[in-house]
C-alpha cells in the first residue's frame, strides 16, 4: 500500500487546505526552535469507481513536528495529517504501513508517532451514535475504537491517545454562496447581533505586527477568564511573521481587530490555505460585549476570505453537542449560530515505537502531566 516513502524539504510540502500540514506551519514551528520534517510518499489504494482489484497510485505527503518531552527523548507529532484519506476499512492498515515507513527517518530517541487524524469519525457516520434530536453522542470508549480502528493491521498497534491537542470537532461554513445567503443560513438571534454591532458602531480593521500587544492584551484576558492555556506573546510574533512565499505551500495570516471609537473589543487570527479559512485563533474583551465586537468580527472574516477566494470557512473547535457541561459549550453555543455544517474528526492516535516510554508517557499525560504540544 505504501511506498517510495522519501525525505523532503518543507518548502516542497504541497498545496493543502490543511494550514497544520503546510510549509507555513513548518516555519512557525521552527521559528520557535522546534525541529519538523516533511516526508514524501506513494500508495496504492483501491478505487471504488472501478474494478476491486484496480489500486490507484497516489502522492501524497506529511508534515512531522519533533517534539522534545524531557532532556531525552521527543515524539513525532503529525497535526492533522495524514491529508490523504483511504477507505475506512483500510486506515488502521494505512497508518500502520505509514508509521513503519517513516520510522527511520525519525529520531533514535523518538518512543511514538501520534497522529491527531482530521479524518471524520467513524462513529460520526453511524446513526447509531446520533439521539432523538439528530445530535451526536460522540464516539465509544477507547478499546471499543482500537477495535475496529485496528482490526485490518497486523501488529495491532495504534492506540487511542487519551486526549486530543487540536480541536476533534468543528464547523464548516459554505462560502460558496452569496454573502446575502450565508446570512441567511445563521440563526436569527445571530444576524441580529451582526447588525446590532454595526449600529453600535464596530468596525473591523486588518493590523500587522506592530499591533501584537493589542491583541495579546486581549488574548491574555480571554485565557484568564475561561482558564485555557495560555501561549507566550513568541508563539503569535512567529504566526504574524512567517514567511512562505518560495513554498508550494504558503498561507496568508490576518490579524483582525475589531473596535469601537479606537478601543478594542474582540480580535483574531484569520490564516488561509488553498481554498479554506481557519478562524486559529480568538479573543475579546470582558467590558464592552454588549457592543458584540465577536460578531461583527467573525461576519467581516467570512466577508475577507470569501473575497480571496476561499470556498470554505473552519471555526476550528466547539463542544460535539450542546452539554451545558462541556467546557466549550459557549463556543458551541456562539460558533452554531453562524450556520455551517459540524464535523468530527477522530483526533488523537498514536503509534507507539518504545512500548515500555510509551506507557509511561501515557501514564503522566492522564494524570495531566503531558506536554503540551500545539
Amino acid at each position: 500500500m505504501i511506498y517510495e516513502v522519501l525525505h523532503k524539504q518543507p518548502e516542497d510540502l504541497y498545496s493543502s487546505p490543511i494550514v497544520q500540514q503546510t510549509a507555513f506551519w513548518s516555519t512557525v514551528k521552527e521559528r520557535m526552535g522546534i525541529q519538523t520534517l516533511a516526508i514524501d510518499f506513494k500508495a496504492a489504494l483501491p478505487d471504488k469507481s472501478l474494478e476491486e482489484t484496480h489500486k490507484v497510485k497516489r502522492t501524497s505527503d506529511l508534515l512531522v513536528i519533533i517534539q522534545p518531552i524531557d532532556g531525552k527523548h521527543t515524539i513525532a507529532y503529525v497535526p492533522y495529517g495524514p491529508e490523504l484519506e483511504p477507505a475506512e476499512e483500510l486506515q488502521g492498515c494505512f497508518l500502520e504501513q505509514l508509521s513503519e515507513s517513516i520510522k527511520p527517518y525519525l529520531p533514535a530517541n523518538c518512543i511514538l508517532i501520534r497522529y491527531d487524524l482530521s479524518w471524520e469519525s467513524h462513529w460520526a457516520k453511524d446513526k447509531d451514535y446520533y439521539d432523538s434530536k439528530g445530535l451526536w453522542l460522540g464516539p465509544p470508549e477507547s478499546i471499543t475504537q482500537e477495535i475496529r480502528f485496528n482490526f485490518s493491521t497486523e501488529k495491532w498497534n495504534l492506540r487511542k491517545a487519551s486526549t486530543n491537542i487540536l480541536p476533534s470537532n468543528t464547523l464548516f461554513i459554505n462560502l460558496r454562496n452569496s454573502p446575502k445567503a450565508i446570512l441567511m443560513q445563521m440563526k436569527p438571534k445571530t444576524r441580529y447581533n451582526i447588525g446590532l454591532s454595526e449600529r453600535k458602531g464596530i468596525t473591523v480593521r486588518t493590523a500587522g505586527i506592530d499591533n501584537l500587544d493589542v491583541w495579546y492584551a486581549l488574548y491574555t484576558e480571554t485565557a484568564q477568564r475561561n482558564g485555557v492555556y495560555l501561549h507566550n506573546v513568541e508563539y503569535f510574533r512567529s504566526v504574524l511573521l512567517a514567511k512562505t512565499t518560495n513554498a508550494l505551500s504558503p498561507a496568508d495570516v490576518k490579524l483582525l481587530i475589531a473596535e469601537k471609537n479606537g478601543q478594542p473589543m474582540a480580535a483574531m487570527f484569520l490564516v488561509i490555505s488553498k481554498n479554506r479559512a481557519h478562524y486559529l485563533y480568538g479573543a475579546s474583551a470582558t467590558e464592552g460585549r454588549q457592543y458584540m465586537g465577536s460578531y461583527a468580527l467573525q461576519w467581516a472574516a467570512m466577508q475577507t476570505a470569501q473575497k480571496m477566494g476561499c470556498t470554505e470557512y473552519d471555526m476550528f473547535g466547539l463542544a460535539p453537542r450542546p452539554n451545558p457541561s462541556h467546557p466549550m459549550y459557549g463556543l458551541y453555543r456562539f460558533k452554531t449560530g453562524f450556520g455551517g455544517k459540524q464535523f468530527h474528526r477522530m483526533g488523537c492516535w498514536d503509534y507507539p515505537l518504545n512500548n515500555d516510554l510509551y506507557s509511561l508517557y501515557s501514564t503522566l499525560e492522564m494524570n495531566n502531566q503531558g506536554f503540551h504540544l500545539i
